[in-house]
């Protein structure tokens, strides 16, 4: 159990700093896809650095007019 959380706790950080250095973090996050976009790449933590480019394309509804 120990092994597996600590795992995790790699994971999850080496997703943080792929998020940095793709300057996810900088200004202020404006929509829900943005947040969206960073969560997904920290999810994906060494998956960044295997070419691997997680993004998130959303389409809302459009309302009828």
């Amino acid at each position: 159990m120990r092994i597996g959380s600590a795992l995790l706790i790699i994971w999850l950080i080496i997703g943080a700093i792929a998020a940095g250095q793709r300057h996810y973090y900088n200004g202020h996050v404006t929509s829900y896809v943005k947040v969206g976009t960073i969560a997904l790449t920290i999810a994906a933590g060494p998956l960044n650095y295997a070419v691997v480019n997680p993004k998130i394309s959303c389409k809302a509804p459009q309302p009828s007019t």
